[in-house]
């Protein structure tokens, strides 16, 4: 099942706000574990970094 998530990336590339828009609970709970480990670049504007919103979508499979 996929799990979509609305994250805030910093000024310095960390998810600062992380929030489920929807999905299964438990899959919900193992995607913003991860997500909240994950490091982004810096989103520049105008050559100085700015916070953004965006959203991601973790897709789980079983194993075949």
């Amino acid at each position: 099942g996929a799990v979509q998530l609305l994250a805030t990336i910093s000024k310095e590339g960390q998810i600062s706000n992380l929030s489920v828009l929807n999905g299964d609970s438990i899959l919900a709970r193992a995607a913003t574990d991860a997500v909240r480990q994950w490091k982004y670049k810096p989103y520049y504007l105008n050559g100085e970094p700015v916070e953004i919103q965006t959203q991601i979508t973790v897709n789980f499979k079983l194993p075949n």
